[in-house]
């Protein structure tokens, strides 16, 4: 447990800053704007599994387990600095709200606030520095992390109410639920989309844990902007490389400055030769600003181009592949223990 501990701020950040809201996202969860995005929806899938008509076993066996926690979460907004206190139940609505369009499936809408939830509940029992006391920080003047039913209302000030009933009416329905591993709340990962596989935790952060591993997530192949190019100039690339490293040697050709020496398995670059350096995939894209790790590299004339596929680190829930997985008849049991291996479902029982 105490692997975990090194990463769980840095993981507080990265679901919320680099993507969710769609998780946004992950948003990312998230990405920066609900609006952006539209479901990967496409009518000749497939279909995956059919939904069961009985009781889900995995919400029988969940019954059986109970984990204590708080009746409110304290939020730290990353705007104004201010530390708020929230009833669980508002911070769900206000979680999934801000993470995934409104036009998502209801079971993918259910996944994701059990996510959340269980996040939220990790980060209340394993605290961190620099979060001023809080559990966790949202920035919500942004649609990152968490927003309110008024900020539904005025971002869709025809459809606000119709959406946020949506949500609440999903969200009710899973609210005692959290995600367990050997009876304990996981840190429940999640990101807006994979690049059609998910990613190991340990190749994002200093640690692993055994039910952060990748699953497929093809359905993410299918969404909008699931693949992007960004380009620089080769005069942008060298300014940002030498700054962030010095000692770099960009001599030569430009479209040698960078070659990628390994990728994971499911496919998001590890390590690049930068010039006379090394460096991570995970540095680098955190240098450009790019979508995901899990990119490829075209020098041109006098540019280089990223093509990134997905958006997000790639760890655990995958949103858009929740939203496909939903479209294709799956509950929101069935996806949450498909992209963490192992968990269970147990409720979640205030103080």
């Amino acid at each position: 447990m105490k692997t975990l501990l090194s990463f769980i701020l840095l993981f507080s950040l990265v679901v919320f800053l680099l993507p969710l809201a769609a998780l946004n996202p992950d948003k990312a969860s998230t990405a920066s704007s609900v609006q952006d995005f539209v479901p990967p929806i496409r009518q000749e899938e497939p279909v995956l599994a059919s939904p069961s008509q009985e009781s889900p076993p995995a919400v029988e066996q969940a019954l059986s387990q109970q984990v204590s926690q708080p009746d409110h979460f304290s939020i730290l907004d990353r705007s104004t600095g201010e530390v708020t206190s929230i009833p669980v139940l508002d911070y769900l609505y206000g979680a999934v709200a801000a993470e995934l369009p409104p036009d998502f499936h209801e079971e993918a809408m259910k996944a994701q606030a059990i996510a959340a939830h269980t996040y939220a509940l990790y980060c209340h029992l394993h605290p961190t520095q620099d979060l001023n006391g809080a559990d966790f920080s949202a920035d919500p003047s942004n649609w990152q992390g968490c927003v309110t039913r008024q900020q539904m209302l005025e971002r869709y000030p025809d459809l606000g109410e119709t959406y946020w009933k949506k949500i609440t009416d999903a969200v009710d329905q899973v609210a005692s639920l959290v995600l367990v591993y050997e009876q304990e709340p996981i840190l429940a990962a999640y990101h807006s989309m994979s690049g059609g596989a998910t990613e190991f935790a340990s190749n994002v952060w200093n640690g692993t844990v055994p039910y952060l591993v990748p699953v497929d997530s093809v359905g993410d192949t299918l969404a909008a902007e699931f693949e992007t190019t960004v380009s620089f100039s080769t005069q942008q690339l060298r300014d940002i490389l030498t700054q962030a490293y010095p000692q770099i040697d960009l001599t030569g050709d430009p479209g040698s400055w960078l070659q990628i020496v390994s990728r994971s398995p499911s496919g998001y670059v590890l390590t690049l030769q930068a010039g006379n350096m090394q460096i991570s995939g995970q540095d680098l894209r955190t240098l450009l600003g790019l979508r995901s790790t899990n990119f490829t590299v075209t020098p041109q004339a006098d540019s280089v181009s990223f093509t990134t596929k997905g958006y997000g680190h790639g760890v655990g829930l995958s949103q858009y592949g929740a939203d496909y997985l939903a479209r294709q008849g799956n509950r929101y049991d069935q996806i949450l223990l498909h992209y963490y291996t192992g968990a269970q479902l147990a409720q979640a029982v205030d103080q």
